[in-house]
């Protein structure tokens, strides 16, 4: 069973599910997240003939809470059944080759965070944080559906505010592609409960210093546009049997 966790704006990307129920974040114990775009509830249902949970939004660092109570919503899924989870964001892109619209397949993350969910726990290797083959199922696909699917490393900041051009800058100086303020978090959780990952983070706009003006708006309009070409991917390397562990 595979689990997808929908960023800001990308709630259309449950629009191919056969939802059979739900489960709202209160019911599970879990906190609920204020930011809009981000409903607060889990489906179960089918994609692709593949089951699947999706979980339509989530909490962040920024909204007061600490790491585990921003992973919960993993460890919960985790506890129903999934053996691999595809992650998904909003994010600002930091490579000017990257534009505004598309799709970025994390290759690697930086947890610029300042924090862990997996504190007071083992040591946990991330060297492979997003599985190899996983990806290039996903790239084939693209290549396949002629849809341009960048690869890049993605910067998790804590927010809420967004990044400055000399932030920008440096972030770019480190080897970030994009940057937003979730994911990496959940990835780190993912991975010391064995689960294979995937991340795909949608551009909605370019950095600071790239544009004039940031708007949450924004993210949410381009988020939506773009919603629909990642439902198709994931329904057809799902529904290929390429999704399977």
């Amino acid at each position: 069973m595979i689990g997808i966790v929908l960023g800001s704006g990308l709630g259309v990307l449950a629009d191919d599910v056969e939802v059979t129920r739900e489960a709202c974040f209160a019911e599970a114990g879990l906190a609920v997240s204020t930011v809009p775009g981000h409903a607060g509830k889990f489906l179960f249902g089918t994609l692709g003939g593949a089951e699947v949970i999706l979980m339509k939004g989530r909490v962040h660092l920024y909204e007061g809470h600490g790491a585990e109570t921003v992973t919960a919503g993993v460890r919960w899924m985790a506890a129903q059944g999934i053996d691999s989870l595809i992650l998904t964001n909003a994010a600002g892109t930091v490579n000017r080759d990257f534009s505004p619209g598309g799709w970025m397949m994390l290759s690697d993350h930086l947890n610029l965070t300042g924090t862990s969910p997996l504190s007071g726990a083992d040591f946990i290797d991330l060297s492979g944080v997003y599985d190899a083959a996983w990806r290039e199922d996903f790239l084939k696909a693209a290549r396949e559906a002629g849809m341009k699917l960048n690869e890049g490393v993605y910067a998790g900041l804590r927010g809420p505010q967004y990044e400055t051009p000399a932030e920008v800058r440096m972030l770019r100086t480190l080897g970030a592609d994009a940057v937003g303020m979730s994911t990496v978090l959940e990835a780190i959780q993912a991975r010391a409960l064995g689960l294979r990952v995937a991340g795909f983070s949608c551009l909605t706009n370019w950095a600071a210093g790239m544009q004039e003006n940031l708007n949450h708006a924004e993210v949410l309009e381009t988020g939506k546009a773009a919603g629909s070409v990642m439902a198709g991917l994931l329904k057809t390397v799902i529904s290929a049997g390429r999704g399977e562990v």
